[in-house]
């Protein structure tokens, strides 16, 4: 099959760290059998890409792009727009893409409370008081960049999508079976699942592909697991006042964290049948805190350093929250 006569497929790096891109890479032999079906025609950070190339092709030419990251400015917007014109498959491809990611925590703070933040406080060199300006006249002409958007969204919230991938980054072996499926349809071998189908995940929780023990047991107070003395290997974490996602977590990972001794975060975005991620944590915890005193509740509670930042970790804009009060009255 010669690289014209196979499938067009691209991927885009939006607001978000880039792990996505390099999650692919880590298919490892994969990647060859993926080359072999596939004419990558747009991959900025792996190949030299310009939009105007995408502009010029028809629409749909491009069977498969993979979409990563959120829409934090306008040209993530322009091309999320573009490449949903010119793809017959858009994927939310990771955390950021579907729920948002860390990134999104952003949301709670207003365009002019981040400048302040990035540009005014103690690790910023900035005695001219400059921000960036999405236009500068030169003598040569005019410069422009990508103007920061009020709030950061989900790719679905800009343009409709196809499929979901989630993770932070999703896992080597889940890329590898959406590939395998999409090689089979290629093929004859296998039909796509419905529109909207969430790929990679399971119909359960971290906590039921989690090794460690779950008990009644009641607790104190919360910390953070450098402050244990010692973490049982064997017992739930968050029955060892360790804030653990893994109750809200969609299955899918295998639970590398927990059963490694880390606590899950919730990459893996809301389990099925979850309707908001934080909601769900604030149910579970409430359900081991062993006490019936207001006062000592709160004390108990004061043990979560950063609630947001860990309720809403990666799905704060795809939540029913998506912003803070300032943010949204800002918009």
């Amino acid at each position: 099959m010669s690289a014209k006569e196979k499938p067009k497929f691209a991927m885009y790096w939006a607001a978000s760290c880039g792990g996505c891109e390099i999650a692919v890479l880590n298919i490892h032999e994969k990647i060859l059998e993926f080359d072999a079906n596939f004419n990558v025609v747009f991959w900025p950070v792996a190949m030299d890409a310009k939009y105007k190339d995408v502009e010029a092709m028809k629409d749909g030419e491009i069977l498969l792009t993979l979409f990563n990251g959120g829409i934090r400015n306008s040209e993530n917007k322009h091309i999320a727009e573009l490449l949903r014109k010119k793809s017959q498959l858009l994927v939310a491809f990771g955390s950021c893409a579907c729920e948002g990611g860390i990134p999104a925590l952003a949301n709670l703070s207003t365009v002019d409370e981040i400048f302040e933040t990035a540009y005014h406080t103690i690790s910023t060199e900035n005695p001219d008081g400059i921000h960036p300006q999405p236009e500068y006249k030169m003598p040569e002409g005019t410069i422009t960049i990508p103007a920061l958007e009020p709030v950061y969204r989900t790719l679905d919230q800009v343009v409709d999508v196809d499929y979901y991938v989630p993770g932070c980054p999703p896992e080597s072996e889940q890329i590898a079976a959406v590939i395998d499926v999409v090689i089979s349809v290629l093929q004859g071998k296998a039909e796509l699942p419905p529109k909207g189908s969430i790929l990679g995940v399971g119909n359960s929780t971290v906590c039921d592909e989690c090794n460690r023990k779950r008990g009644v047991k009641k607790i104190k107070g919360f910390k953070r697991i450098y402050e244990l003395e010692r973490i049982d290997p064997e017992i739930c974490l968050l029955e060892q006042g360790v804030l653990c996602n893994g109750p809200a977590t969609a299955s899918g990972c295998s639970a590398r964290c927990p059963n490694s001794g880390a606590a899950c975060t919730g990459c893996y975005g809301p389990a099925v049948g979850v309707v908001d991620y934080g909601a769900q944590m604030i149910g579970a915890i409430a359900s081991v805190i062993d006490s019936q005193d207001p006062d000592e509740i709160d004390e108990i509670l004061d043990g979560l350093v950063d609630p947001a930042g860990s309720f809403y970790r990666y799905n704060l804009a795809g939540s029913l929250l998506r912003t803070g009060a300032a943010t949204w009255q800002a918009k």
